[in-house]
C-alpha cells in the first residue's frame, strides 16, 4: 500500500485529525462542523495532513479556482473579448439609416468609461445622426434564466451588486454605476452615472447632504417595473460616495448607457433602446469597436475580488468555445468545470469512479450555487495540476491572495509564516448552510511548494461564523508551517 493510501485510511481516525488539525477537530466536535482537508507536499509527492480529505462539501467561492485553471486552459493570457458597434455605413451628412447594434463576445470587464469610448469612436467617423434604436444583441448566450435564488429576486429589486443577471452584453459587471456627491448641509446631494452624464433611467426620492465628512445613513435601491429599471433613495450623506446597484437586465442597461453616451456627444438617436435574442444582422458593418481586458487580468480579478459576474460569464464563454450546440442554462455551461477537475484527479494519479460520497457537482463557476459538492482531495489534485502546468501556472499563482497583502484585515491577521507563506482563494456562503473555505499554495522553509484545501459547512441550522472557521484553519496552518 503507498503512503497515500495508508494516509486515507488512518484518515478516519480522530486520534490522527485530532494531532494534524487539532482546532478543526474541535470545531467538528463541539459545532457539529463538516470538514474535509488536505496538505500535500509538492516535492515529496506525499499527503502531510488529511481529515475526511475525499467528503464533498459545498465550497462556496473556492469553485473559481475551477473555473480560473479551465479559463487559462482555453485562452493564452493575453486573449481580450471584443464588443462592436454595427450598422449602416454614415451618408454625407453621417447620418445611420439603420439600427445601431451593441454586440458582445460576453465580456465581463466592460466598463463604464468604456461607453465613452465606443460613442467617440462613432462621432470620429463623422457620424452625426443614427435614424434607427440602439439594438444590444443577446447573442450568442440567448436568454437566460435566473438560476440561483439572489438573482432570480433581483428582478424585481435589489439593494446591492452581486446579484445581476447574466448576458452577453453588460458593463459594471452588469450594474448601475452611480456617483453620489453632497452639496451644503441641507440641499439635496447631486447624483450622476459614473460616466459622468445623467442616468438614464428615473429616479424616486433624494438623498439630503449632510456636514462634510460626517458619517453617511442614506439607503439606494435599484427597482424593476415592468421591465424598467429605477433607482429608490433616501437618507443623507456627508462625503463623496459611490455605489453599485444590479440591473435587471444588463443587456438593456448597456443600450441605455450607450445612448446617453451619444446624445451627449452630440449624436442624435432617433428611435430607442431594444434587446434582440437575435445575433446581428451579417450585412451590417463594423463602425467601432473595444477590447476587452486581458484574460490574465479577469483570472486575477475573480480569484481577487472574487467577482461572481466575471465567473459566471467566464463559465458561459467556456461552454460557446467547447460546445457545438447553444448553451441555456449555466448549469449545463458547468459540466465543462466537472470535466476540468475529473481531468486534474486523471493527471495525478488520482480516479473518477463512484465514491460512497457525493460525486463532484459543479452548477457554477462562482460558487453562488449552494449545491456545488467538491472535495479537499478534489482541490488539491487541481492545485498539483495547475502547479505542473509550467507555462500559465505562474498566471494562476498571481491571482491568489497572500494574507500580508489581503483587502481584509481579517486575512491579514495572523503570525508571520501565515502572512508570508501563504497564498489562498477564500469561498464563503451565509445561506442554506454557513459555509467557509480556504485553497492554495503553502512554501516551506526550504522554498519547496504545498497545496491545500479546507472546507468548513455549518450544520443545518447551526451557523458558523466565517471568523471561527477561518480561525480554526489558521492555527492549524500556522502549525503546520512551523514543522515545514
Amino acid at each position: 500500500m503507498t503512503r497515500w493510501g495508508a494516509m486515507l485510511l488512518c484518515a478516519a481516525s480522530p486520534t490522527l485529525a485530532m494531532a494534524q488539525w487539532p482546532a478543526l477537530q474541535k470545531l467538528q466536535d463541539e459545532r457539529d462542523a463538516r470538514v474535509t482537508a488536505l496538505v500535500y507536499d509538492l516535492g515529496s509527492e506525499t499527503p502531510l495532513a488529511v481529515m475526511a480529505p475525499q467528503q464533498r462539501l459545498s465550497p462556496a467561492s473556492l469553485s473559481k479556482l475551477v473555473l480560473a485553471s479551465a479559463v487559462l486552459e482555453q485562452w493564452p493570457g493575453d486573449h481580450r473579448f471584443v464588443t462592436r458597434l454595427g450598422g449602416a455605413l454614415p451618408d454625407t451628412d453621417g447620418v445611420i439609416d439603420s439600427d445601431l447594434w451593441v454586440s458582445g463576445e460576453g465580456d465581463p470587464s466592460v466598463e463604464h468609461r468604456d461607453m465613452w469610448l465606443l460613442a467617440a469612436r462613432l462621432k470620429q467617423r463623422g457620424v452625426t445622426q443614427i435614424n434607427g434604436d440602439v439594438v444590444t444583441s443577446a447573442s450568442p448566450f440567448g436568454h437566460l434564466e435566473c438560476e440561483v435564488k439572489d438573482r432570480c429576486d433581483a428582478k424585481r429589486r435589489t439593494h446591492t451588486a452581486y446579484d445581476a443577471p447574466l448576458s452577453a452584453v453588460g458593463v459594471d459587471y452588469g450594474t448601475w454605476c452611480i456617483d453620489l456627491a453632497p452639496q451644503l448641509p441641507g440641499q439635496q446631494a447631486a447624483l450622476s452615472h459614473c460616466a459622468a452624464f445623467e442616468l438614464p433611467i428615473p429616479l424616486d426620492g433624494t438623498i439630503a447632504s449632510r456636514k462634510p465628512g460626517t458619517r453617511s445613513a442614506m439607503w439606494l435601491d435599484r427597482r424593476s417595473v415592468l421591465g424598467d429599471d429605477q433607482l429608490v433613495m433616501g437618507g443623507d450623506i456627508g462625503r463623496d460616495t459611490r455605489l453599485y446597484r444590479s440591473m435587471s437586465d444588463p443587456a438593456l442597461g448597456t443600450g441605455l448607457l450607450l445612448r446617453q453616451a451619444l446624445t451627449e456627444l452630440g449624436i442624435q438617436v432617433m428611435g430607442g433602446v431594444r434587446v434582440s435574442q437575435a445575433a446581428a444582422p451579417s450585412d451590417l458593418i463594423m463602425l467601432a469597436g473595444h477590447e476587452g481586458a486581458p484574460v490574465r487580468e479577469q483570472v486575477a480579478g475573480l480569484l481577487r475580488y472574487s467577482n461572481n459576474y466575471i465567473s459566471d460569464m467566464l463559465t458561459l464563454g467556456l461552454a460557446l468555445q467547447r460546445t457545438p450546440q447553444p448553451i441555456s442554462t449555466l448549469a449545463e455551461a458547468s459540466q465543462l468545470l466537472t470535466a476540468r477537475l475529473q481531468r486534474a484527479r486523471t493527471a495525478v494519479g488520482l480516479t473518477n469512479a463512484p465514491t460512497p460520497n457525493t460525486p463532484i457537482v459543479l452548477h457554477s463557476g462562482s460558487g453562488l450555487t449552494p449545491e456545488n459538492r467538491v472535495s479537499a482531495e478534489d482541490l488539491v489534485a487541481l492545485l498539483r495540476d495547475e502547479y505542473r502546468q509550467v507555462q500559465r501556472f505562474p498566471l494562476f499563482y498571481a491571482g491568489l491572495v497572500v494574507p500580508g497583502e489581503a483587502p481584509s484585515r481579517t486575512l491579514r491577521r495572523g503570525n508571520t509564516d501565515w502572512r508570508q507563506r501563504v497564498a489562498l482563494k477564500t469561498g464563503t456562503l451565509t445561506e442554506p448552510n454557513s459555509v467557509f473555505g480556504t485553497a492554495g499554495y503553502l512554501r516551506k522553509k526550504d522554498g519547496g511548494w504545498m497545496a491545500f484545501a479546507v472546507i468548513v459547512n455549518g450544520a443545518d441550522r447551526k451557523g458558523i461564523p466565517m471568523s471561527v472557521s477561518l480561525q480554526a484553519i489558521r492555527s492549524d496552518i500556522e502549525d503546520l508551517l512551523a514543522k515545514h
